[in-house]
């Protein structure tokens, strides 16, 4: 066997082992989020059915890895009429969220079913924000490689741009200042980290995306930043 062939299998296992070792976390964090928050949810639900009745979860079609859609799941936080019409995007202000909805919304509760598609492979823990099918065009021009990695519940830009509604101009299209704005800044920032991401910051990250339930959301590299308003 030649050298570089050596070297290309090294690389190889190492990828591997990497994956395995991520798979396992996932598994590990998915399942003890699940047992612990498991009363919590049962509290949700019953908010949930109380408000507005069925249906407890919202389902929508997201971008895996590869490009590949699957079926991501959260907690409903619009009113039970309003489908799956209208924008795609979450306003601050949006008068389709209910009361528990914009409870959900504000403490990012409404993602806590995702531990379900962490639990099946479709998601990781930390990983790019799945998208929209409404955004799947905007994956071009070099930013289809973020698709190389499988979706996760937490990471930089889902971190960073934890309040992201609020960044929305007054009297502007937000579909089009995603697309133009918001969009590639995310995109820039899931590229710069997750092809050369390790074990350790990953955990990191898992480590910043708690705080930053908690109120505090933590810049890259720095410590911990108070959230305005909070």
């Amino acid at each position: 066997m030649s050298i570089p062939q050596m070297r290309v299998d090294r690389l190889a296992a190492a990828l591997d082992a990497r994956a395995f070792a991520s798979r396992c976390l996932d598994l590990v964090i998915a399942t003890t989020a699940a047992l612990v928050f498991g009363p919590l949810m049962l509290l949700i639900v019953l908010a949930i059915w109380l408000e507005g009745g069925r249906p407890i979860l919202f389902s929508q079609l997201r971008l895996g890895k590869g490009g590949h859609p699957f079926p991501m799941y959260k907690f409903r936080k619009f009113g039970a009429t309003c489908g799956t019409t209208g924008c795609p995007l979450t306003m601050v202000a949006d008068d389709r969220m209910t009361r528990v909805g914009r409870i959900l919304a504000a403490t990012k509760l409404d993602e806590l079913p995702q531990l379900w598609n962490v639990l099946r492979g479709e998601m990781a823990i930390v990983g790019p924000r799945p998208e929209s099918l409404a955004f799947a065009d905007c994956f071009q021009n070099g930013f289809e490689q973020v698709l190389a990695h499988k979706p996760g519940l937490l990471g930089p830009s889902q971190i960073l741009f934890r309040n992201e509604g609020r960044l929305y101009p007054a009297n502007t299209d937000p579909t089009r200042f995603y697309r133009e704005v918001l969009f590639p800044t995310k995109a820039k920032i899931d590229l710069a980290y997750f092809p050369h991401r390790t074990l350790g910051s990953d955990i990191a990250w898992i480590v910043r995306g708690v705080l930053a339930v908690m109120g505090w959301v933590p810049a890259a590299g720095t410590g911990p930043t108070r959230v305005q308003g909070r």
